[in-house]
Order: C-alpha cells, then sequence, then structure tokens
C-alpha cells in the first residue's frame, strides 16, 4: 500500500480536508496523510514513506518560497510534488518548473478539477496552468541555476533567506567547511564572486514569496 499512499501539507484543515478529498478522487484506494507545515511533512517522509504523490501549500510559514519543496524533494526524489497555491502568478510557476515540480494547482479550482490533475500526474504527467507566459527573466534566471545540484540548489535557496553560513550548516545537518565548498561552486556555476551577486543573478527565481504578496 506505500505506492498508494499521498501526503497533503497545508496548514489549514479545511483545505487539507478538500485536498484530501481530491487525492482519493484521483487515486483510487489512496491512504492520505496530513501536515501542517513543512517540518511535519519531512517527519512523514521519513517516517512512512515513499509516497504517490505530495501536495504542497506554497504559503506555509515554514516554505520560505520554494525551500520547502527542495526540502522534500531531498528526501523523496522520486515522488511527484504538486505547489498547491492561491496565486496564479507566471514567476511562481516558471520557479516551479524549474526546480523541478510535478504540477502547480490553484486553490480557487474545483475539487473536480484539482481531482483531474493530480489523476495526470500520478499517471506520469505534469500540469501547470494554461495560458501564462513564459518571464524571460525568469527563463534565465533558469539557465544560469540549471547546473546546480540539488545540494547546492539548498545552499543558494538558504542563502536568498539571509541565513549565515553556521546557521546554513546547522538547517541542513551539514558542517560549516561543506557550505563554503558549495558556495565557491555556486558561484563559479552562475559566474559571480560573492553573495550579492549570486542572489542577483538567481533572483527572478529567488524572490517569490515577495511575488506572492497581493
Amino acid at each position: 500500500m506505500a505506492a498508494l499512499r499521498i501526503l497533503v501539507t497545508d496548514d489549514h484543515p479545511l483545505t487539507r480536508e478538500g485536498l484530501s478529498l481530491a487525492a482519493r478522487a484521483a487515486v483510487v484506494g489512496a491512504q492520505v496523510d496530513a501536515a501542517g507545515s513543512v517540518a511535519d511533512a519531512a517527519g512523514l517522509i521519513e517516517r512512512r514513506g515513499p509516497y504517490r504523490l505530495i501536495l504542497l501549500d506554497f504559503a506555509l510559514p515554514d516554505s520560505h518560497g520554494y525551500a520547502g519543496m527542495l526540502r522534500l524533494q531531498q528526501l523523496a526524489p522520486t515522488t511527484p510534488i504538486v505547489i498547491v497555491t492561491a496565486h496564479e502568478r507566471a514567476n511562481l510557476i516558471e520557479a516551479a518548473k524549474a526546480l523541478g515540480a510535478a504540477g502547480f494547482v490553484l486553490k480557487s479550482q474545483s475539487l473536480d478539477d484539482i481531482a483531474a490533475a493530480l489523476r495526470a500526474i500520478a499517471g506520469g504527467r505534469t500540469h501547470f496552468p494554461d495560458g501564462v507566459g513564459a518571464d524571460p527573466l525568469i527563463a534565465a534566471a533558469r539557465d544560469r541555476i540549471g547546473k546546480l545540484s540539488k545540494a547546492q540548489y539548498a545552499v543558494l535557496l538558504a542563502l536568498a533567506d539571509g541565513r549565515s553560513n553556521k546557521q546554513i550548516a546547522h538547517d541542513l545537518d551539514i558542517a560549516e567547511a561543506t557550505v563554503k565548498a558549495h558556495l565557491t561552486t555556486v558561484f563559479r556555476k552562475l559566474g559571480v564572486t560573492n553573495r550579492s551577486q549570486a542572489l542577483l543573478a538567481a533572483g527572478p527565481l529567488l524572490r517569490t514569496e515577495d511575488a506572492a504578496t497581493p
């Protein structure tokens, strides 16, 4: 039954319940686990994974933009992750694609439409809103960071939160020397020489939280 387990992560109980109903309709016989934060979701993945699908609210208090998705990707690298949000913004969608999300679902959609999207993703396809044009700034940033490994992504996203090397090492459970080594590689791959330049180079993908603010 592990292959038929779905993880729904949202901090609003009613939304969790609605998404759980859509997930059960999408994958008949699926068992749905619920989490209210990225940390709770990570714990469930470590204890109960693997999952067939992971649904992740973009605006969780501990998600920090797409850093939360990246953390779950590291724990469940083969599981499709679907971003769920109320914000239909081109840069959010482009960033989700660039960082490897399997889908982007809007909370304003009907449960039937969400279930259809999840069914498609469970079947190996991707699902993103139609009619959202490509943002050239997002595309350029995506190309710049496309050579980074997942570990280097994690360090870059932590850097975007303004965390020090020591804080990044603690949060990612790695040595501070490893953080410095990752940053050196990130700077080289982005063609920059310092933190500020790195954030400018990848900015359109990293400034997703500001973009979600009305």
